[in-house]
């Protein structure tokens, strides 16, 4: 990789002054024609009557490590310091001091941009928040969505974007050609307020950039189906004001895993900077989340573990318990996998009712198959087995069934090691895993959306399926069917592809063939388990490329929340938190359901990256667990599900008053599998 030379030239075009030019990609062409980020201008500004400036590049001086840039506009001076640092990779830090010369106080925009010069339609990365297209045309939840051509900006489709900093997990934009990636990053605030990052992408060139501070366009996404208007944010400058800017960038070959070296190098700046803050260690939040799970969400009547209970539980009960959903997903949001660490926290505590409740529970689910031979999606009071929330009613949904048939296997697998049987639980099982196997295609997909009568495959699309993987090399082991691992392997063969795009979509039911933080979940889980299988090289450098694209979701660094919000009273850290997906803008938790693997890749690998970044995760929620009643309004063991970042369905520093069973269900979970790694985690208590 040739990161890190520059050029400065004369404007290709009639503008005055010289250019500076980044490259990094591959090796082809000469000259003009190379691959490389453009700053045709060291800034480019707006005020608020529509008057645009663009300071150009006055004076240049390369040197082997450092650039000198100066220029001047009618109102802008600017000086700028370009420091080439060669770490995790080779990047610019640029400092860039900047003085308003107008004679009087007026209110600007500024904007930091480069041109991504090469053949090839770009592709786009913001970390957390926008991937490629971001969304396909046939998607039916509607959110951005990149169109080369352009589109209606009133369906939030357009060739050009532009986002408030905090939407991203790391505040960067990356693009991609033929011939490279080239990248931005900033801080979150600046001293002008919260920074912003955006790009451009027409048969007018590629472009990206940072603002100071941010502008939301061509229109903002608040979550709902009908956007904003454009939120564009200036600043007052006064007579003589001069500010600080800083900012990186990055160039490197269009390999589309080419983000990562400068994740890595962003994150170790940033683990510097940001401190985590548990409140407590693995124990305590496994006490208190088992007793949060059975005493809130679980209800014996139905043998099912509610899918949210209110904090209000005042209000709950005026309204006659709806902030309670009586309702349950046999994974996911709730089911197999919450009860099955209930049931194994109250075997190795001693505790008969977390066990018998645990129990309980995969009882019920078991008894659920639907016509076609899986479990049903989802039960609800008065209603029954349901099918979930998918396209259509009669749809099943390929992961939430996956995922419960491999809770229940591994249920099982620890119910056989204590002497207990469970043959219902045997019996569904097997019936799913039969299903997955034989309804595999010959190039090894099985398919996202099954139809509950008569098992057709409804949908192709998506890497939803992807974690029939783990549960059928599980069910190999448990049941001595060596079928279900060969589908297994095969179908790690075909999921490959999505690995290898960067682009894995598919995963959650509500936001349909959108690319999430739990598709990359699944996939580790997925070619972990394979590589366990076999051993073969590939599967663990697929399990670490997905590893590595789901760290793109984990926030660096901390959020600064506003002053009187919830989130900022009680300090909370974001360092760790995943966005939920660039669709469903909010951190979660979920993360914690591929903990034992993350360690175990570690282990594999040798790669510290992956230890610190899933001790980040693990910390960042024994955050906000309740620890008695009236804890941040809650009680005793409630878990939120939503930590809000942005302007994104709720105000950013806000949290959702609802306790969630898959939330706490997976601090469960992942704290009894934490323990075994407690030192190397550094997480024995809180700090």
């Amino acid at each position: 990789m040739k990161t890190g030379r520059a050029a400065s030239r004369r404007h290709d075009g009639g503008e005055t002054g010289r250019e500076l030019r980044i490259y990094g990609g591959d090796e082809r062409g000469d000259g003009d024609n190379r691959p490389c980020l453009r700053f045709s201008s060291l800034l480019r500004t707006e005020s608020g009557e529509g008057v645009r400036e663009a300071v150009p590049f006055d004076a240049v001086s390369i040197g082997e490590k450092v650039i000198d840039a100066s220029g001047k506009s009618e109102r802008f001076e600017v000086d700028t310091v370009w420091k080439l640092v060669e770490d995790e990779c080779p990047y610019y830090e640029v400092e860039a001091t900047l003085a308003y010369t107008g004679d009087r106080p007026s209110a600007w925009n500024l904007q930091i941009e480069a041109d991504l010069l090469g053949e090839g339609r770009p592709d786009w990365m913001i970390p957390g928040a926008f991937y490629k297209e971001n969304r396909f045309e046939k998607n039916l939840r509607p959110y951005p969505r990149y169109d080369f051509k352009g589109g209606d900006a009133s369906g939030m489709v357009s060739d050009h974007w532009a986002f408030r900093a905090d939407r991203a997990a790391l505040p960067a934009v990356f693009a991609w050609n033929d011939g490279m990636c080239g990248a931005l990053c900033t801080d979150e605030t600046s001293a002008l307020g919260l920074s912003g990052l955006g790009f451009r992408g027409s048969e007018e060139g590629t472009r990206i950039w940072l603002n100071f501070p941010y502008r939301e366009e061509p229109v903002t996404f608040v979550g709902n189906a009908v956007p904003d208007p454009a939120d564009i944010r200036m600043h007052e400058f006064q007579p003589g004001e001069r500010i600080a800017l800083r900012f990186k960038v990055y160039a490197a070959s269009s390999d589309p895993h080419a983000y990562d070296p400068f994740v890595r190098q962003m994150y170790k700046l940033h683990r510097n900077e940001h401190a985590l803050n548990p409140w407590m260690g693995l124990e305590e939040a496994a006490e208190l989340t088992a007793y949060g799970l059975y005493t809130w969400h679980y209800h014996p009547e139905h043998r099912i573990l509610y899918e949210t209970a209110a904090f209000d539980r005042e209000f709950n009960n005026n309204v006659n318990g709806l902030g309670d959903r009586p309702h349950m997903h046999v994974g996911w949001v709730s089911g197999a996998p919450y009860a099955y660490s209930l049931l194994t926290y109250g075997a190795k505590q001693g505790n008969d009712a977390y066990r018998d409740a645990g129990t309980a529970v995969l009882d019920k689910i078991a008894s659920g198959l639907a016509p076609c031979g899986t479990f049903w999606a989802s039960w609800i009071v008065d209603k029954g087995w349901t099918a979930g929330w998918n396209p259509r009613p009669d749809w099943l949904q390929a992961r939430t069934i996956a995922e419960a048939t491999l809770f229940m296997v591994r249920a099982l697998r620890f119910e056989r090691e204590h002497g207990v049987s469970h043959p219902e639980w045997e019996r569904a099982a097997r019936s799913n895993l039969r299903f997955a196997a034989k309804g595999q295609r010959e190039d090894g997909n099985f398919g996202s959306y099954y139809n509950s009568g008569s098992g057709a495959v409804e949908e192709w699309d998506g890497a939803g399926g992807i974690l029939w993987i783990a549960a059928l090399l599980e069910g190999a082991r448990l049941f001595g069917e060596p079928s279900f691992s060969q589908a297994a392997v095969l179908a790690g063969g075909y999921y490959e592809k999505f690995v290898r795009n960067e682009y894995i979509y598919g995963a959650p039911e509500d936001v349909h063939l959108t690319p999430t933080s739990e598709d990359a979940y699944n996939a580790v889980v997925a070619y972990v388990g394979l590589y366990e299988f076999d051993r073969k090289a590939e599967w663990l450098e697929l399990a670490s490329s997905a590893a590595d694209w789901m760290m793109t979701f984990r926030w660096t660094y901390n959020l600064e929340f506003p002053r009187h919000s919830l989130l900022k009273q009680y300090d909370f850290r974001s360092r760790g938190a995943d966005q939920a997906s660039t669709s469903n803008q909010h951190l979660h938790n979920y993360g914690l359901f591929c903990v034992p693997e993350m360690l175990r890749l570690w282990k594999y690998t040798g790669d510290a990256y992956y230890l610190d970044r899933t001790r980040d995760h693990i910390a960042c929620f024994l955050q906000f667990i309740a620890r008695e009643d009236g804890d941040f309004n809650a009680y005793k063991g409630m878990v939120t599900e939503r930590f809000y970042n942005t302007n994104c369905f709720q105000p950013k520093g806000m949290m959702l008053t609802l306790s969630h069973a898959w939330c706490i269900g997976l601090i469960l979970y992942a704290s009894q599998e934490a323990l075994a790694y407690v030192d190397d985690l550094e997480l024995r208590r809180g700090n």
